[in-house]
């Protein structure tokens, strides 16, 4: 096992979202991004079979996706999606984002 405390671990920046690779396998891979306010994670996807998860761990924005759709996401919120379908993420505040996906890219 091992442990790791994502605030001590990854901080914010001014000039873009900040990204910390929490844990890389075969079966998974997990990544937190810091985000400022204003700052976002555009819109993309990926051509590869899997799903992934984003947990607002701190904070509030816009979950985005395909033409220009986008819903609220606060602290606790959970969203899961396939992989290839279009996501991002847009930050009205300072975010703490936790990103899992499987099988890692």
């Amino acid at each position: 096992m091992k442990q790791i405390n994502l605030y001590e671990a990854n901080d914010f920046s001014e000039r873009a979202m900040k990204k910390f690779l929490v844990h890389d396998s075969p079966y998974f891979r997990i990544i937190n991004f810091n985000f400022r306010a204003g700052q976002e994670m555009p819109v993309h996807s990926h051509d590869l079979e899997g799903q992934l998860s984003l947990v607002v761990l701190e904070g509030e924005g816009d979950f985005l996706g395909k033409d220009g759709a986008s819903f609220p996401g606060r602290r606790g919120d959970v969203v899961i999606s396939e992989i290839a379908e279009p996501h991002g993420f847009r930050a009205r505040t300072e975010v703490r984002l936790l990103v899992t996906i499987a099988p890692p890219l």
